[in-house]
């Protein structure tokens, strides 16, 4: 199947072929057809299968019958709204919606928190039909009468579990009131869960299609997960420091709990000539993505991250996720895994935990319905550096994983010289795989 067998407007190809784009993702060829003739759905995607280009292309080639080229506001209501729950997923969001109205005399714009809210304003003025936005700054400009709501005809919630966690259901609630209830609605989410489902039942009609490409609350068989034993903090922080310093990548993405662990770790890595920074809710948005573009084009070998921070990163390739903190939502573990092994390619997630996280281990397990191999490891310190060296391997007897890392196993071909070469400097996705 070919984009150009979906029946989608003619502009609306030239715009995806102009991408370099031929086939669809799995997730693209359930969902495009079903969204394409007003159907409400339910899409359940792991991130990395194409889920972006599944909503965006289809609310494009719906809309494209009523673009125009007049300079009247008025000929450019909103008729589309898109919600994300962070600043980068929205601003990723809204960079895939250019690239695929290029052709297009459709309009698009995104508006979040931490920029000017009067100059969002003024381009919201000049009339746009699409229009992306995290759920509070949304409420801002309804509040402020900065646009009016009455043509909405579709309305998008991408990554939607993900809203939930962050407590932005209230403000959901609120959003999908004012919108005219005539419209249809679309649910993205990475897990299947009862929230979810409980959630769905607000917001899609009764009939709405499900389109699930993976199983329910996966992680990608692509990713060799591993777990480390440790018995402290202190530990966690000298065993990390020797993984990165062995050259284990050169772009690793590694996952803390906290705005303040996150600051505390880049720094530690820092002050040992690793060159590393953080991501968080704490940090200006332009020195967000400021620091995002260092770690994208590899002048910083690794990026500290919180979940919410993380979320709607949009890495090339990126071989390495390490949890220094094991999340407190079992949840978090798929989405942060999610961020390698993206789109059939492989790669390594390691997980740090310490016996106060036996629980959160568990419930993870249970979760994604497999076991993760474990190895524990001893840290002993000398006067000269501090010595991590792994001991066990609770499972399968497996050789430890910093020496699979040089491998020549199929599992790993793609990123077999990690180790000794330099990775290629990740180029900032152009495609749909978010």
């Amino acid at each position: 199947m070919t984009f150009f067998s979906l029946g989608l407007a003619p502009i609306v190809l030239k715009d995806i072929s102009a991408m370099g784009f031929s086939d669809p993702t799995p997730i693209q060829k359930e969902a495009i057809t079903k969204i394409m003739v007003g159907k409400d759905v339910l899409g359940i995607a792991q991130t990395g299968t194409g889920k972006t280009g599944a909503f965006l292309i289809p609310i494009i080639h719906r809309l494209q019958k009523l673009a125009n080229t007049s300079t009247s506001p008025a000929r450019h209501p909103v008729r589309s709204i898109i919600l994300a729950p962070t600043r980068e997923l929205a601003d990723q969001i809204y960079n895939n919606a250019k690239s695929f109205t290029l052709s297009s005399s459709l309009r698009v714009g995104v508006v979040f928190g931490g920029v000017s809210i009067d100059q969002q304003t003024q381009f919201l003025n000049q009339g746009l039909e699409i229009l992306i936005a995290t759920p509070g700054r949304l409420l801002d400009h309804i509040n402020q009468k900065n646009l009016r709501l009455e043509s909405v005809s579709i309305l998008t919630l991408d990554e939607a579990d993900r809203m939930l966690d962050m407590g932005f259901l209230p403000d959901l609630q609120k959003i999908i009131s004012l919108i005219p209830s005539k419209r249809q609605s679309l649910l993205f989410s990475a897990t299947f869960s009862n929230e979810i489902k409980k959630f769905s039942k607000t917001i899609l009609n009764s009939n709405y299609e499900l389109v699930q490409v993976s199983k329910n609350n996966s992680t990608a068989i692509t990713v060799d997960q591993t777990i480390y034993k440790l018995d402290n903090y202190e530990e966690k922080k000298k065993y990390i420091y020797q993984l990165i310093n062995k050259r284990l990548s050169n772009q690793i993405l590694v996952f803390v709990n906290t705005k303040l662990e996150a600051s505390r770790l880049a720094n530690y890595l820092d002050r040992r000539d690793i060159l590393a920074n953080s991501i968080h809710g704490n940090k200006s948005q332009s020195d967000r993505l400021t620091v995002l573009q260092s770690f994208k084009t590899g002048e910083i070998r690794v990026l500290v991250a919180t979940d919410v921070a993380a979320r709607g990163l949009d890495i090339e390739e990126l071989p390495v996720v390490i949890n220094f903190d094991i999340p407190f939502l079992a949840e978090d573990y798929i989405h942060r895994v999610g961020r390698t092994g993206r789109a059939g390619s492989s790669g390594i997630a390691i997980s740090l935990m310490v016996p106060d996280d036996d629980t959160k281990i568990i419930e993870i397990e249970k979760l994604i319905n497999r076991k993760i191999r474990r190895n524990t490891v001893e840290v002993k310190s000398t006067n000269k550096k501090e010595v991590v060296q792994p001991i066990t391997n609770t499972q399968n007897n497996k050789k430890n994983i910093l020496a699979s890392f040089s491998s020549k196993s199929k599992n790993t071909k793609k990123h077999e010289k990690i180790p000794i070469l330099l990775m290629k400097k990740n180029k900032i996705k152009k495609n749909m795989n978010e």
